[in-house]
């Protein structure tokens, strides 16, 4: 069992290798998939040391049932079982020489093999980063997609192949990292699920009055002191030596007549005076209860369309929608072959190509990607430097044309596509969202307040967007452009098209987009952003501002 550990340890590590100069393992479903097998792995590993304990003790029974019955008939007498010479021979040789080797197997370490596979492969394992970001991400789509505690506990989302319950422990440790957050809305959701579940009668080594105590104080840091009142009052009942729930108690209830007598006091005053208190109140509830969420109209509006909400496309405008063979002014290389394009949007006007990249082309850029992948990265408008934000979880490589010439012949069919120049253009990116992977409503292009941006490619800047999508998504994953109401869903194997300036260089604002929330599946996309230069006489400038 030994012997064998190093040899299939080394391929394991290989295949590790590329996952620890960068974990954030949650932003990347893609290289998550790695961990699954290092699991299995390690499954194999301890099945191993359970065989190699099993045989030990197998061993160790057989020599105990032997002794057993030679001992019983031994002592039953003594004298005459010695006089026979091989007995006694026997006798010393057992104590003298097989006690001793049935010692060192008792002794023997079967658990080096397991141990030292562990020690090798947690050094690759996520972190508390990880686990943290994998459950913001679910207290995302719980809020992006409008979903109750007990559907994601039970598993129950759009699309599933593998569906999974959540246990009371699992709801717990969500209820935690909000608690953590001072995000007592989620708090109470998490709380209050695995409290059902425990009640349910599922078996748990938590306990009521744990649960209860996060979920009454969340409450409490809610303003419903009554209702946290309750929920202390079952602690107690549970445990009525708990300190902190009996002084929760006291407090609580010291709070409420507090309250009972300012609202006596209310009563007294003008309708008019009163109605403009209650206004004040509700304002202040609903900053409180928002604080961790400030839902500014266009957050609204974005989540909306990833639900498929709010689309704002006219039947009048729809029937202006068209889809078409296109060979771009009889290219020589769509002329026999015109690639399928289809209008999805009018203003800002957006198309998609239809089949415009192979399975082939698709898994050989996620190859060529997977390897490089690494957290994805925004420009800082104040230090023009790239950095890593909480509305962009996803990883990302960028791919060269020289690279490999699947990434050359991807690059000469936009060209040849868009009538714009690629040498200018940014290399391709290759994106891989992670669990809940998002991008939040952002631009493609500088503005005016952001004169650093692309600066250092001396490029101008970003005249176009082209993005593959090389994945299906079971739920989620949408892009979307909240201002115009737009919403444009991932199809493996299509690519979708916008300009980001007008003709005369002025950035187009319709063009604000985001990448919905993953729900459930695994996204990858890739894109090239074309820039200003070289340009020039493939579109030439416009004599209106927005134009």
């Amino acid at each position: 069992f030994r012997m064998e550990l190093p040899c299939w340890c080394l391929l394991l590590l290989s295949c590790l290798e590329s996952l620890s100069a960068n974990n954030d393992f949650f932003t990347s479903i893609g290289q998550m998939t790695d961990l699954l097998y290092t699991e299995k792995d390690l499954v194999t590993s301890l099945k191993d040391y359970i065989r190699a304990e099993e045989n030990k003790l197998e061993q160790v029974k057989r020599w105990a049932d032997r002794l057993d019955s030679l001992t019983s008939t031994a002592t039953q007498d003594p004298e005459g079982f010695l006089g026979h010479p091989v007995n006694a021979f026997k006798l010393m040789k057992r104590l003298n020489t097989e006690w001793g080797n049935l010692e060192s197997l008792v002794l023997s370490d079967t658990t080096d093999g397991f141990i030292s596979n562990l020690t090798i492969q947690r050094k690759y394992f996520p972190t508390e980063e990880d686990q943290t970001g994998a459950a913001k991400a679910l207290l995302r789509l719980q809020d992006t997609y409008n979903l109750d505690a007990n559907t994601i506990s039970t598993g129950d989302l759009p699309g599933v192949k593998h569906k999974n319950r959540m246990t009371v422990e699992d709801c717990y440790e969500l209820g935690k990292v909000a608690y953590a957050e001072a995000d007592y809305y989620h708090t109470e959701l998490w709380m209050a699920q695995a409290l059902r579940q425990l009640e349910e009668g599922e078996e748990s080594p938590l306990d009521k009055v744990t649960i209860l105590d996060y979920l009454s104080y969340a409450i409490y840091q809610q303003g419903d002191l009554k209702r946290a009142l309750e929920y202390t009052k079952k602690l107690l009942q549970l445990d009525p030596e708990h300190q902190r729930a009996n002084g929760n108690q006291k407090y609580f209830e010291f709070q409420l007549e507090k309250q009972e007598k300012q609202d006596e006091t209310a009563e007294k005053e003008t309708q008019q005076q009163d109605r403009e208190k209650r206004d004040t109140t509700q304002k202040k509830k609903k900053k409180q209860s928002q604080k961790s969420f400030s839902l500014i109209p266009e957050r609204k509006k974005y989540e909306m369309l990833c639900r498929g909400e709010g689309v704002r496309m006219t039947s009048r405008r729809q029937s202006r929608l068209f889809c078409r063979y296109y060979d771009n002014k009889h290219n020589p290389r769509f002329v026999l072959a015109p690639v399928k394009q289809q209008d999805e949007w009018d203003r800002p006007y957006i198309v998609r190509y239809i089949d415009i990249i192979s399975e082939a082309e698709m898994e050989k850029i996620k190859q060529l990607a997977k390897p490089r992948l690494r957290r994805a990265t925004v420009h800082d408008p104040q230090t023009g430097k790239l950095t890593t934000a909480h509305y962009r979880v996803s990883k990302s490589a960028w791919l060269t044309a020289y690279e490999d010439p699947v990434v050359e012949k991807i690059n000469q069919r936009i060209e040849d596509l868009t009538g714009l120049e690629m040498d200018t253009a940014e290399e391709l990116q290759v994106a891989n969202y992670g669990v809940g992977g998002q991008y939040e409503p952002h631009f493609d292009f500088g503005r005016k307040d952001e004169p650093d941006a692309f600066k250092e490619l001396g490029t101008g800047n970003r005249i176009a967007t082209w993005l593959f999508y090389m994945s299906d998504v079971s739920a989620g994953g949408a892009t979307v452009f909240p201002d115009v109401g737009a919403s444009v869903g991932p199809q493996k194997g299509t690519a979708v098209f916008w300009y980001n300036l007008f003709a005369s260089g002025e950035g187009d604002y319709s063009t604000r987009h985001a990448a919905c929330p993953v729900l459930v599946g695994n996204k990858w996309v890739s894109n090239k952003w074309i820039h200003e230069r070289g340009q020039e006489w493939r579109r030439p400038c416009g004599l209106s501002e927005n134009e």
